[in-house]
Order: C-alpha cells, then sequence, then structure tokens
C-alpha cells in the first residue's frame, strides 16, 4: 500500500505543477524545485541543478525530463511513468477541451476576425526573416536568380491555388545549386 501512496504523492505533485504553470516548462522549474527541493526534500539543490542542466539538454521538453527523473529517482520505473503522466495530463486534458470546442469558438465573427489578424502578423514576421535571410546571400547571380525563381514559384502556386508541397521547391533548389556547382568545376577543369 505504500507504493501506491508513493506513485500517488509523485503524480499528484506532478499534476498539481503541470495544472497551474503557465508560460511552458522554464515557468515550471521553479515550481519544480520548490515542490521536490524545499517542501518534500525529494532531491537536493545541487541534484536539482544538475537535473536541470540534464533535462534541458535531453530531447523534449524540460518539465517532462525533470518529471521522469524525479519520478524514477522516487520510485523507479513506474515513478517515472506516473511523474511524467502527472505532467503531462493536464496540458492533454486542456488542449483537449478546446479541440471539442474549437468549431463554435472560431464561428464566433470576434474570434474568425482576430485569428486573420494573427495570420496577417505571421505573415509578416516570415516575411521579415525572409527578407533578412536573402539579406545575408552572398551577391551572386546564381543565388539571387534562384531566390528570385522560387519566390516567383510560391506566390504563382499561391495566386492559382494549385496544391504544391514546397519541399519539392527546397529539394529542386538543392538540385539545382549541386548541378551549378558541379558545371563550375567542371569548367575550371577545362580551363586548365
Amino acid at each position: 500500500m505504500k507504493r501506491w501512496r508513493q506513485l500517488a504523492e509523485l503524480f499528484r505533485v506532478f499534476f498539481k505543477i503541470g495544472l497551474f504553470t503557465f508560460g511552458g516548462g522554464y515557468a515550471m522549474i521553479s515550481l519544480i524545485g520548490h515542490e521536490v527541493d524545499e517542501r518534500r526534500g525529494w532531491i537536493d539543490g545541487d541534484e536539482l541543478s544538475e537535473v536541470f542542466a540534464i533535462a534541458e539538454s535531453t530531447p523534449g521538453p524540460i518539465a517532462v525530463n525533470c518529471a521522469t527523473y524525479v519520478g524514477y529517482r522516487r520510485a523507479g520505473i513506474a515513478g517515472g511513468i506516473w511523474a511524467t503522466l502527472g505532467v503531462v495530463l493536464p496540458s492533454f486534458i486542456i488542449i483537449y477541451a478546446i479541440s471539442l470546442c474549437f468549431e463554435r469558438f472560431m464561428a464566433l465573427p470576434v474570434v474568425a476576425n482576430a485569428f486573420r489578424g494573427v495570420q496577417v502578423a505571421v505573415a509578416f514576421l516570415i516575411l521579415r526573416a525572409g527578407v533578412r535571410l536573402a539579406r545575408r546571400l552572398p551577391k551572386r547571380w546564381f543565388e539571387l536568380g534562384l531566390c528570385a525563381l522560387a519566390g516567383a514559384a510560391v506566390l504563382g502556386i499561391n495566386a492559382f491555388g494549385w496544391r504544391f508541397s514546397t519541399v519539392w521547391l527546397i529539394l529542386g533548389g538543392g538540385a539545382a545549386g549541386l548541378l551549378y556547382r558541379r558545371a563550375r568545376q567542371l569548367g575550371k577543369g577545362a580551363g586548365q
């Protein structure tokens, strides 16, 4: 019975952390530290600092990695599973609840207009990032021409409403770059 109480406590602590922390994994770090070090003494501050460093550098969200480690450290594999479920479940429930109401929510004119505004802002941010990248391009005719051609292709595809994956443009640009480089190498070899 003690084992189940330990697993239930891990689940409850991390469920509370997942439920009441807004702002993502980094916002959860202070709450995790408070709960597992200061309040419960499951892990001391030095070890917790190492856990945060490792959780940040391993794949996956930092809060999930921390919960898994603390749960494992406290109660083995079962503890890792229950702590991970505890920290992930609140987000899952909230997102699922939103998805059930999403269509009705989007039918409200105010919400639909707000999302249109967000789309414009996102498009502007993407365009701005593209301009920054284009400024860093070498000022050579091939790169500039390829960039202009890809931009014109995207505009044309969208203007006509064609279904076309931009992955093909990326692959085509890569192939054109390889062919161009190979042609230049052959041209230099022939000139010698």
